[in-house]
């Protein structure tokens, strides 16, 4: 990961190199001369638009696959741009159509919506707006793709509908620059923090790509139509767009010089999905987690597996069994937060210790909602450890107001545990185990999930067996080997 003064240096060069050459031209008049070109014009606008309209695209799928709606915000972000700046060059004066103030408004609206959709995801995933949107992410890239191509037709043939004085107005262009270059430098900081701490390449190309929007807005409302510096926005536009890329590219395929790991986003099945498909940023927190804890070593991995032939075998649907899937590997994520003189602690811990170690899900729901994770996803970090008679931790729920997907995760979590090896114990047989979960029917667990363990544990004793033993290493090397 590059330190912080290599990335504001480069931060810095990227947003300043293009200011410098529109200060020069502007400086120089001579220099500034006027290209008066509506057809070049709208090829250079197409070619923006369709790079970032096939960005939006994959990033959307991914983001619907992975579930994570900072994903699929940031598709939404380049939709807008594509569609809205595609219109922006349908509307060039002297190609289509005669003058008129709709290529200003589609440009300004271009950004203003981009800027929107990149705002809303920095923002943490438990916040109402997101967790609202959030319930329809599957929907969310197909319905707002065919709302902006009505919107852009219903403009394209009735261009009286935007007025001149008011799109132009400086105070009215001003204004707007404000509330776009603050949302933005707020996204930047996000995104900034984000590469701080996960190492993302996706969070290091989103801050150059945001800093060159503000680039991008503050040519566009000051530069004069057809000048050359007035070009300049559509250049940086460009280069934010394959920015973007680059880091998308970065993100996903860097496990696989072939590109494939992009692809398998797109498949349906939730186990190959958990075996390749996690992000960068989950396998890290993963691997980081693991290495505090020994005990870990693989837990996470396990429980997840566990976790979603208890979700089948209960006939949950694709995309819960995804949820299971994401959120059973990250479920102790919090114990980055716990002490290792109290993680490792061989001994019995004191009750402030306990307390520490019961605070854990609420520090893991903290880390992960703000890296995009679903609320189904939040609710097993954060409730994983709630009992059926609300003497769990950290809500003290109880009955069906524990989320189903965390009652599952908690039966596969304790399973797991129990036919572990701790510091204090030997692993307990598989025989052993099942018959503490079924003494906890009731009381620790959700009657319906100790009866669906309990008919898998009979009906399929090949995959517990095969889930036991040496099987336990080869799966953590798999899941470290996959990260670095």
């Amino acid at each position: 990961m590059r330190s912080r003064a290599v990335i504001r240096n480069t931060l810095l060069a990227v947003m300043l190199l293009p200011l410098i050459g529109y200060g020069l031209l502007h400086r120089f008049s001579s220099m500034d001369h006027t290209f008066k070109a509506p057809t070049g014009h709208f090829y250079v606008v197409s070619t923006v638009a369709a790079i970032a309209f096939v960005l939006a695209l994959v990033v959307g799928i991914a983001g619907i696959r992975m579930r994570n709606v900072k994903v699929t915000f940031v598709s939404l972000a380049y939709v807008s741009l594509a569609e809205v700046f595609t219109l922006h060059g349908l509307s060039t004066p002297g190609f289509l159509l005669h003058a008129s103030s709709l290529p200003t408004a589609a440009a300004q609206l271009s950004l203003s919506l981009a800027v929107f959709w990149l705002w809303l995801s920095s923002m943490s995933s438990d916040r109402l707006v997101v967790r609202m949107l959030a319930r329809h992410n599957v929907m969310l890239l197909p319905m707002w793709t065919l709302i902006l191509f009505i919107v852009c037709s219903l403009l394209f043939n009735h261009t009286s509908w935007i007025h001149g004085e008011f799109v132009t107005n400086p105070w009215f262009k001003g204004a707007q620059s404000v509330v776009e270059i603050g949302l933005i430098g707020w996204t930047m900081r996000r995104y900034w923090q984000a590469y701080l701490a996960w190492g993302s390449p996706l969070h290091f190309m989103i801050v150059h790509s945001c800093g060159l929007l503000i680039v991008s807005q503050f040519i566009m409302v000051t530069g004069k139509i057809w000048q050359v510096s007035w070009w300049g926005y559509h250049v940086t536009l460009l280069i934010s767009v394959i920015f973007m890329i680059i880091g998308v590219m970065r993100q996903y395929s860097a496990q696989d010089a072939a590109g494939s790991s992009l692809l398998r986003l797109f498949r349906a099945n939730p186990r190959e999905w958990i075996e390749t498909c996690l992000s960068p940023n989950v396998r890290a927190l993963i691997v980081t987690t693991e290495k505090r804890d020994a005990y870990t070593a693989g837990h996470n991995y396990r429980v997840a597996l566990y976790a979603l032939r208890l979700g089948e075998r209960m006939g949950l649907n694709t995309e819960q069994l995804r949820a299971i899937a994401l959120g059973g590997i990250v479920h102790d994520v919090g114990k980055l937060k716990v002490p290792d003189s109290i993680l490792n602690k061989p001994g019995k811990l004191t009750p402030f210790e306990r307390d520490v170690i019961e605070r854990h899900p609420l520090a893991g729901y903290d880390v992960c909602k703000r890296l995009g994770f679903m609320k189904e996803e939040l609710a097993i970090i954060r409730n994983h450890h709630e009992k059926w008679d609300g003497t769990g931790y950290p809500d003290r729920l109880r009955h069906d107001n524990i989320p189903l997907l965390a009652r599952v995760t908690a039966v596969a979590d304790v399973y797991d545990a129990l036919t572990s090896s701790r510091s204090y114990r030997k692993a307990m047989s598989h025989g052993e185990a099942l018959a503490i979960i079924t003494s906890e029917r009731g009381a620790h667990f959700d009657p319906e999930c100790v009866d669906a363990w309990l008919r898998l544990a009979e009906e399929d004793q090949l995959f517990f067996e095969q889930m036991s033993g040496s099987d336990r290493g080869l799966q953590q090397d798999q899941l470290i080997s996959s990260s670095s």
